[in-house]
Parts: structure tokens; C-alpha cells; sequence
């Protein structure tokens, strides 16, 4: 049952519909408190009253039933107890019947959102400073899709400008096809960091790295080759690491698709007046808006990257018609796209306001920062292989007669390098450590997979699940059957904000809550009845964790 929905027709608040009044709804702090709260201070505008007395109103509309057992006042809030045993049966039934579907909607139905992620660079490493786009962003095609949205993965590819030039001159100096089908991107980036060390004592070679880059530009057969190729094998080695972290996409569509693009966005900014020169650059003055100026076009003539975005979001909209289109980029871009949604926006592109930044913070090692150009960068398939070596050695010291050792690592060494970024508000900066990834106690991703492997372990104990009716309860049961009931609100919430990690603690919340239950209360032994709901609400909850896991992209291991 939608306990939300079912309070919200009982108080018909006039004005509200059922929808709004629903959305309205919050879970108290305390359990003690109640189920759900109606917070009144939004009504006092539109009712003219104090908050309080809203909420004596209304409770006095509302009696006690078989779903709703008690409701009370506290201030400016209303508070609702759903009967424990209703609500319980009802939880654990629904879960059980809707399987791994339980908590997904239609809610997005016959609505396309594009999802702009990873954006790797051609010929450039894979590296520990992707993972929080490509796995917030994975999350995010997952939970959408859950609801029902069309979910379109665009991995928009760095695959446009002078670094190529930079890539030829240094692969005609000093690379070779064997070595480089051989080293593959670590080898790129070995000539890519020489070229840099070498344009220091000889800055000429940065005007012969912009001569082949025309030379692409211009259609060159030779220089093109040679760019196809590098861009060939970047896409078969990062597709690895995309396979790895169960990440998807729709479409490569990277910044060189947008090159004849973006000539009609010239075209029309100066057909509409918005375009003007300043210092022999093409620019768009923002300054009523509180921003600097965006910059269009360079004094060379040559285009920029909000130009190219221009170009890209006009085409998703004509080719997806999206009714969102997300970018998940770092925060440190939030000035960028800020000017550049405005700029469509003044264009008059009513759907600029679709358009949303999902910014994040940074990853880092704890040894400091990177930088591809001096070759200071970690690999992430480096942290990943470490992640798995490091968790085959934990699980060999606390169970060496598992059976599956290498597919458990995996599943948890790499389950813990995408929780290890997805934990957390994604706003947050992160400063990756192997060891705090990998503990086995507190808020980490091998303890959710630990109570997961717990519940199926219980299962295959218990046998056939029987018969049962929710008789008697305890609190540690209950506090089971609140979070069940509630996943399908968090996966929602998850959605509206951008905000796999509402996902990643919900697990966290119901692993512990387990865990307690499974100390407190007998469960294989108890009587019959007792015994059939335990193993009920345990299957309940081993489905839960598998569907949270699997929409982040992390697997939940059958033993541990």
C-alpha cells in the first residue's frame, strides 16, 4: 500500500490535490514520533492560521481505522502510526510478489532524459579522476530507467583539438605501431608526456602540433588515419573498465560530431544581436546576469567548448526531445555551464530550462593530485585491480574454505571502489583510501555485501518459506519493515535530486537494521508462524539490498 497516498485521501485538503498533499509527507526523525508527518507551516499562508491549530483541524478529521492507528499533534506537525502488523504484512508481501522489480514506477514513462557522463579523452588514460562522473552517472541511468524514464547514456568523447596534433608529432618522433598496439594507452600517454618535456626546450614543436591538427581539421588522409586509430584503441581499452563498473551508454557522440554543428549557432546568436567582438574574439556579453562574458569564438576564428556545447544540446533536444538533459561534471565547471545554459536561454530556447548541471567533487589518492601532462595520474584500472588483490586477501584470511575466492573478490574489490565514490553526497570531495574501502565493519560496501551473503545463508537454513501472518512484532522487525516499505520513496528521492548516494546509505540503513534484528531475535528454531514471517521479511530484505546494489552498479555475493 502507498501509506502516503492512502493518508493524503483521508485529510482532502482543499486546494491540494492527493499528489501534493503526499509529496508533502515526511518521515519523523523518531520512530517513536510516528510513521509519517504532515508538516502544516506551508498551509498557514493559504489557510490564515498558525500551524498548530492547522493540525488540530485536521486531525480532527482524521479517526483510526485498520491501516491508520493513531494520529497526534506536536506542534506545527501532524503525526500518523500506520498499525505495525497491517503494515508489516503488507511490506513484506509486496517485496516478495514484485521481486527485483519492487520500488521501480512508471513514474518517468513516455519521458526521455539524456544523461551526459565519463566524457573520457581519446588517447588519454582512464584515470581515478573519471570514476565519480562515470559511476554517479551509470547510478543515475539506472535509477532513471527504474522509474521508467527513457535514459539516454551519452559519453560526450574529448575527441577534438590541438592534443592530437600533439599525439602525431610525438608518435612520428617517437612511437611506433608495435609498441603502441603493445603499451596501448599507458604507451600514448609515455610519448604524449614526452612531447610536453620536449616542448619546454623546443617550443616549436607546439606550432608543428598545430599544423597537424589542421591537417585533421582539413580532412588529411594520413593524420586521420592515425586519429581514427588512436581513438580505436582508447574505445577497446576503456570499454574494460566500462564493463568492470557495469556502465553503459547510447552514444559515442563525442566533440568532433559537433564540428559542423556548430557554424548555424554562429549564425543565429548573430541574427539575434548577441554576438559581439571584444579584443578580436566573438563573445556574449553576460554581464547583466552577474557572469563574465562567454566566449565564442577565439581571435583565430577557432570555436570553444561552449560553442560545441551550444551545438550538442541543440541537437540532443531535436534528435532525443528530451524532457531533461543532465551533465555530470565536476563542480569546477559550474561557471561554464551556467553561461552557456543562460546563452541558449537568451536565444530563446525555452528548454534551456531542462538543462541541468550535476556537478560533484573531486577524487583524489591520498598521495595528492594528478596531471596527465607530467604522467602523474592514476590508472583506474590500476584501482581497481589493487581493490580485488587487496579483498582476495582479506577473504582468504577470514574464510580460506570459500568456495568462488576470485569471483568474491571481484565482486567486493570492485563493489568497493564504486561505493567508495557513491557513499557520500556527491558534492563532496573524496580522497580515495584503499583500507577505509575495504573494511569489513562500519559504513562500507564489503559490510552490505557481508549481510547480504548473512540473508542467504539464513534462507538456504530455513528451507521453504511456509505460511505466515504478522501476529506479534518486534521493534527490531518493525524498524525492518519501515525501511523496506520506504525504498521505493528513497529511489524516487534518488532520481529528483540527482543522488545515487540516498541509494548507497538506504543499503548502509537497512544492512544495520538487519544485522541488529538478526542478534535480537531467533530465527530459525522460533515457532512455525514466528519462523515463516522471519524468513519472510530476511528474503525481503536480501531482494532489497540486490536491487539498491544493482542500481549503483555493485553485486551482492551469494557467500562471504
Amino acid at each position: 500500500m502507498d501509506y502516503k497516498k492512502y493518508i493524503a485521501e483521508k485529510l482532502n485538503i482543499e486546494g491540494l490535490s492527493a499528489e501534493e498533499t503526499a509529496a508533502m509527507l515526511e518521515v519523523p526523525p523518531q520512530s517513536d514520533m510516528g510513521d509519517y508527518a504532515l508538516p502544516c507551516f506551508r498551509l498557514a499562508k493559504t489557510m490564515r492560521k498558525a500551524p498548530p491549530l492547522i493540525a488540530k483541524e485536521l486531525a480532527a478529521k482524521i479517526s483510526a481505522d485498520g491501516v491508520i492507528c493513531e494520529v497526534s499533534v506536536a506542534g506545527g506537525y501532524l503525526n500518523f502510526k500506520i498499525d505495525r502488523l497491517h503494515r508489516a504484512e503488507d511490506t513484506v508481501r509486496e517485496v516478495l510478489e514484485k521481486g527485483e522489480r519492487y520500488g521501480s514506477s512508471d513514474l518517468g514513462a513516455g519521458k526521455t532524459i539524456c544523461i551526459d557522463y565519463s566524457s573520457i579523452n581519446i588517447a588519454k588514460p582512464f584515470h581515478i579522476g573519471h570514476l565519480s562522473t562515470t559511476v554517479i552517472g551509470g547510478a543515475l541511468y539506472k535509477i532513471l530507467s527504474f522509474l521508467g524514464y527513457k535514459a539516454v547514456g551519452i559519453n560526450h568523447l574529448g575527441d577534438y583539438g590541438t592534443q592530437f596534433g600533439k599525439l602525431i608529432v610525438a608518435y612520428k618522433r617517437w612511437g611506433d605501431k608495435e609498441t603502441i598496439e603493445k603499451g596501448k594507452l599507458r604507451e600514448l600517454m609515455r610519448i604524449y608526456v614526452k612531447f610536453h618535456e620536449e616542448a619546454e626546450k623546443h617550443p616549436e614543436l607546439e606550432d608543428e602540433a598545430r599544423h597537424y591538427f589542421k591537417l585533421i581539421e582539413d580532412g588529411d588522409k594520413e593524420a586521420n588515419e592515425l586519429f581514427a586509430w588512436f581513438k580505436e584503441l582508447t574505445l577497446k581499452e576503456v570499454q574494460k573498465i566500462y564493463d568492470r563498473l557495469k556502465v553503459t551508454f547510447d552514444s559515442y557522440a563525442g566533440e568532433s560530431f559537433y564540428n559542423d554543428k556548430m557554424q548555424p549557432v554562429i549564425d543565429e546568436l548573430k541574427e539575434k544581436g548577441l554576438l559581439k567582438m571584444s579584443d578580436g574574439a566573438a563573445i556574449v556579453n553576460l554581464e547583466e546576469y552577474g557572469m563574465p562574458p562567454c566566449l565564442i569564438l577565439k581571435k583565430d576564428g577557432s570555436s570553444l567548448y561552449a560553442t560545441r556545447d551550444m551545438a550538442a544540446a541543440i541537437y540532443r533536444k531535436k534528435t532525443y526531445d528530451f524532457y531533461k538533459s543532465l551533465y555530470v561534471v565536476a563542480y569546477q565547471q559550474d561557471l561554464h555551464f551556467k553561461q552557456f545554459f543562460k546563452v541558449l536561454e537568451l536565444m530563446g530556447k525555452e528548454w534551456a530550462k531542462d538543462l541541468v548541471h550535476v556537478s560533484y567533487g573531486m577524487v583524489s589518492m591520498e598521495d595528492g593530485a594528478m596531471s596527465t601532462r607530467t604522467g602523474k595520474v592514476v590508472f583506474l584500472e590500476d584501482v581497481l585491480d589493487k581493490c580485488v588483490e587487496k579483498a582476495a586477501a582479506i577473504i582468504e584470511e577470514k574464510n580460506e574454505k570459500l568456495e568462488n575466492k576470485a569471483e568474491v573478490a571481484r565482486q567486493v574489490g570492485t563493489g568497493a571502489v564504486i561505493f567508495g565514490a557513491l557513499y557520500n553526497n556527491k558534492i563532496k570531495d573524496i580522497v580515495f583510501s584503499y583500507d577505509k574501502v575495504l573494511n569489513f565493519d562500519g559504513e562500507t560496501c564489503p559490510y552490505v555485501q557481508y549481510t547480504g551473503a548473512r540473508c542467504n545463508s539464513v534462507l538456504k537454513k530455513g528451507g521453504e518459506i511456509g505460511a505466515f501472518r504478522a501476529e506479534t512484532l518486534t521493534d527490531e522487525e518493525y524498524a525492518l519493515v519501515a525501511l523496506l516499505d520506504n525504498f521505493p520513496n528513497v529511489v524516487k528521492e534518488a532520481a529528483e535530486k540527482y543522488e545515487p548516494s540516498f541509494v548507497t546509505r538506504f543499503a548502509v540503513d537497512l544492512a544495520k537494521a538487519y544485522n541488529k534484528f538478526y542478534i535480537a531475535d531467533k530465527i530459525i528454531g522460533s515457532e512455525e508462524n514466528v519462523k515463516n514471517f522471519r524468513l519472510a521479511l530476511t528474503k525481503a530484505v536480501h531482494t532489497v539490498l540486490k536491487t539498491a546494489f544493482a542500481l549503483l552498479g555493485i553485486e551482492i555475493p551469494e557467500q562471504m
